[in-house]
């Protein structure tokens, strides 16, 4: 127990420290924990293996102790010096009679005990006994006098804290602001829904450019005809017959003029 201490301490101070888990660290007695430790609100010594609690030190400001599942069968006098214990967890222990157990009536402020599957809970009448013999005493093994849960009073205790909205103008006024919240998701909805219209005509307009700009000047020359071609390319026909004509009777000019030439010089 002392190794498991040291580890939990982790270099602090023992005047500081003011929770501790010693749970499973094996030791048949108190070892190692001292009045150092004035500050420790919470300890917990769940199946050490506990067999005696002689040598357990004063703490005055312990509020939480967890003993179940250890082997003690008596010296809870040893607890009397915890002015301020109120919650004890004896449960899965071999505490067997009331007279064991008396010790506990001068811890003033205990409210909370558990001994469950302790053979004492097995003796006749043994919840109205507990009761009267620790007056401070609210909750017996979960529960109290009248058999309510600790879980339950805790329910209803959040439900008396919660704020029930009446009727009237209250009502109207959510009902107003819900509304108001409804009709901006909607106005949000549609602005966003525009948005993306439009930036969908954009890019189809966008795609409609490119697919022009990609198609070649041949094709766009092929593609046009327009009206009166077929008269211009008559024209442009007759003025190539003009032209051969013309250049046939230059030759004929020339070649007469080559032959008197010759004859002259006959």
């Amino acid at each position: 127990m002392e190794k498991r201490i040291e580890l939990e301490r982790r270099g602090r101070s023992p005047s500081k420290i003011m929770e501790l888990n010693l749970d499973n660290c094996k030791s048949t007695s108190i070892v190692g924990l001292t009045e150092e430790f004035e500050k420790l609100e919470v300890l917990s010594l769940i199946n050490v293996g506990l067999t005696s609690l002689k040598g357990f030190p004063a703490l005055p400001n312990l509020r939480k102790l967890e003993l179940s599942d250890n082997r003690i069968s008596g010296g809870l006098n040893a607890l009397t010096c915890l002015p301020k214990l109120a919650y004890l967890n004896l449960s899965g222990n071999r505490i067997k009679d009331l007279e064991t157990l008396e010790p506990l009536k001068d811890l003033k402020s205990l409210f909370n005990l558990d001994l469950f599957n302790c053979e004492v809970a097995q003796v006749e009448n043994y919840r109205e006994k507990m009761f009267a013999l620790i007056p401070s005493l609210v909750y017996l093994d979960g529960f109290d006098k009248e058999d309510n849960s600790e879980e339950e009073e805790d329910g209803e205790e959040e439900e008396d804290g919660v704020e029930v909205l009446g009727e009237g103008e209250n009502d109207d006024d959510c009902v107003e602001v819900l509304e108001g919240d409804h009709e901006q998701d909607d106005e949000d909805i549609d602005g966003e829904e525009e948005e993306e219209i439009d930036e969908e005509e954009v890019e189809e307009e966008e795609d409609e450019d490119e697919e022009e700009e990609d198609v070649p000047l041949d094709a766009l020359y092929k593609e046009y005809n327009p009206v009166g071609d077929d008269d211009y390319e008559a024209a442009e026909g007759e003025d190539d017959d003009d032209v051969v004509l013309e250049e046939e009777e230059d030759g004929d000019a020339q070649r007469g003029q080559k032959r008197k030439l010759e004859d002259g010089e006959d």
